[in-house]
């Protein structure tokens, strides 16, 4: 049976899209992603820390930890620096060890976790039918621009550069002006810093800040998309259960970014205790210190959520009306039936549909008037700022004894 010029060109047409699909990266296929793109994600890939899903974590927490912890033990032993004799020894600074140990740990952990939550939000508006067809063609585009940030070279070159050439700048008169009592220092009569100090301030400290770097990066990629997201014609409904117009979905990427919370909390826990350790300072002190590390998170990862306030807020503002001028003419049909002339004299109130649909309109007004214009659940916000704070709650044992903590935490529940 012979097959139409129609059908060949169907059927090549269907081969060239399937070669292109088939052409394009696994993970792109299965969600557009802020994480699996750049040059790092690839030499993890060659170097089998990294599949391309963000799997084998476990190997690219080992090999941080070799890198920036494991030569500081070994160099700061050899100088003595390890236990003692100087004031700090490095296994009792708390701060770094926190810093290396854990910090860098849930950076690398939170790339896995932010993936997964992250990659279905583009399925997410297509599944819910968010996006109308004619604005498929700038959505395509801000995924292009999103990609094409994400896989940048030159932005990781760029930050990289900017951790050694700022960082430097003060990261090392701030180390060598405190003096020989620190396991970074060079020995009694010596200037400068020990080996253990170099490898700290060329090696651990700098990569570490282009972990935290890299993830303000993509933090921006994710916040220009979302701003390129809010401005296309979005079909949202007032009365939507999730009370976010249909955006109740995108609360999930501040579940997503709680472990980089969490890691924020770490490093500022540890930070503190080593000025009460080791400078006399008080956990009073830092209590602005703590309120800013809340709001600084709290507006770099929920904050662009904002962006689809404009829109959220129109569409309740539109809804509302529309919903009051409904309920305003069906109120008057409903007086004029039941309290005017009264209702048919074979029709009975006992359940009457009228009802049931008056009240069925007044919750639908309700949930208009609930609905948020910005797309965060309360709890979700909870849960952010309490992974921050986690960490620096044990500080509050340099304040009061434990007991006397209990009491006070039992006195306020109970």
């Amino acid at each position: 049976m012979s097959r139409s010029p129609a059908m060949h060109e169907a059927s090549a047409s269907a081969a060239s899209t399937a070669q292109v699909q088939g052409a394009r990266p696994l993970a792109e296929r299965q969600g557009f992603s802020i994480v699996l793109g750049g040059p790092l994600y690839h030499a993890f890939r060659r170097a089998h820390l990294s599949d391309d899903a963000m799997g084998l974590v476990h190997r690219r927490i080992a090999a941080a930890i070799l890198i920036l912890w494991a030569p500081l033990v070994v160099l700061s032993a050899l100088q003595g620096g390890l236990t003692g004799p100087v004031e700090r020894s490095f296994l009792s600074d708390v701060g770094f060890q926190l810093r290396f140990l854990v910090v860098a740990p849930l950076l690398i952990l939170s790339e896995l976790v932010v993936h997964r939550f992250l990659r279905s939000t583009l399925h997410e508006f297509r599944a819910r039918s968010l996006i109308p067809p004619n604005e498929e063609p700038r959505l395509e585009d801000a995924l292009s621009e999103a990609a094409r940030w994400r896989n940048s070279t030159l932005a990781e070159v760029v930050l990289l550069a900017a951790v050694y050439a700022v960082g430097l700048l003060f990261t090392r008169e701030r180390y060598s002006a405190l003096g020989t009592s620190g396991w970074y220092a060079a020995p009694a009569g010596r200037p400068g810093l020990s080996l253990a100090g170099l490898w700290l301030i060329f090696v651990s400290l700098p990569l570490l800040q282009f972990m935290l770097l890299r993830w303000y990066f993509r933090l921006f990629i994710w916040a220009r998309f979302l701003w390129r997201v809010s401005r296309l014609d979005l079909d949202l409904d007032v009365i939507h259960p999730d009370r976010a117009g249909g955006l109740g979905f995108l609360s999930d990427s501040l579940n997503a970014f709680t472990p980089i919370a969490l890691a924020h909390g770490v490093l500022f826990a540890g930070t503190i205790a080593d000025r009460i350790l080791y400078a006399g300072a008080k956990l009073a002190d830092y209590e602005f210190v703590v309120l800013a590390g809340v709001i600084w998170l709290v507006l770099l990862f929920a904050g662009p959520l904002a962006v689809f306030a404009p829109r959220l807020e129109h569409v309740k503002r539109v809804g509302l009306r529309a919903y009051g001028a409904l309920g305003q003419v069906y109120v008057r049909e409903f007086r004029d039936k039941w309290l005017g002339s009264g209702p048919l004299p074979d029709e009975p109130i006992l359940g009457s549909g009228d009802i049931q649909s008056l009240a069925d309109l007044s919750n639908s007004f309700g949930a208009a008037e609930k609905m948020r214009i910005v797309p965060i659940r309360p709890l979700s916000a909870l849960i952010f700022v309490l992974a921050f704070l986690l960490p620096i709650a044990p500080l509050l044992l340099t304040v009061m004894p434990a007991e006397k903590l209990v009491e006070k935490v039992v006195s306020l529940v109970f």
